[in-house]
């Protein structure tokens, strides 16, 4: 995957936790909120759980995962002089 890509798809899983999931922080901080891109949203204390059933139901790739409340990264950095 390129760097665009990675960068295009960390904007849309921004773009969903904007639309879908912000109005979350106030009851579920610190929870995981798995977000399809139609907006349905499976919300878990366990981030393992969140995730399998995010692909059980949503299919692989086809989510955002993020900790509600908490800051996604804004950009991919290189290391290791790269």
């Amino acid at each position: 995957m390129t760097r665009a890509e990675l960068q295009q798809r960390a904007d849309e899983a921004e773009r969903l936790y904007q639309r879908f999931a912000k109005q979350l922080e106030a009851e579920h901080q610190g929870k995981f909120v798995a977000i399809a891109p139609d907006g349905r949203l499976i919300i878990e204390s366990d981030q393992i759980r969140a995730l399998e059933q995010a692909i059980s139901q949503f299919g692989s790739g086809n989510f955002a995962l993020r900790k509600i409340g908490s800051r996604a990264l804004g950009r991919w950095r290189r290391r290791f002089g790269h």
